[in-house]
């Protein structure tokens, strides 16, 4: 899986001129998933960026996680994370398909949700546009093959 995540002050998907999915202060999550990943994968994943500490504390050092500051997460399918630029017209043969990728993007968000963050979303596989304010900026990319 790689995901690039994005500390925001707000983020938002709208989706065909109708806001699907909204959060105040937390990440916006940009989610891909590749042939190889799991159920695992995916907890393990949603473990290592609900642990991500990159909220300042009160000395302004990035020391405080999303749990600390009562932060919502926005997850967004993005199979175009996995594009080939090889050539100059990308390919996405490096995704996983979406019977494997809908249940996988699914069970990130649940084990999310069951660490009790308010997990918003857009439609795997719409065309979506996303709004978002960074905060920082910070913006890490997870790889779960590094």
């Amino acid at each position: 899986m790689r995901a690039v995540v994005t500390r925001v002050k707000h983020a938002s998907v709208t989706i065909e001129g109708t806001v699907t999915g909204q959060i105040g202060e937390g990440y916006l999550v940009l989610l891909g998933v590749a042939p190889g990943d799991t159920e695992e994968t995916a907890v393990k994943l949603a473990e290592k960026i609900c642990n991500l500490r990159v909220f300042e504390d009160e000395n302004e050092k990035m020391n405080l996680n999303l749990e600390q500051v009562g932060g919502s997460l926005l997850v967004i399918s993005q199979f175009t994370l996995f594009a080939d630029t090889s050539s100059r017209r990308p390919g996405f043969s490096g995704a996983a398909k979406p019977d494997l990728a809908i249940p996988l993007y699914e069970k990130f968000m649940a084990h999310c949700r069951e660490r009790g963050f308010t997990v918003e979303h857009g439609e795997f596989g719409a065309k979506m546009e996303v709004d978002s304010l960074n905060h920082g900026p910070v913006t890490i990319l997870f790889d779960t093959e590094n």
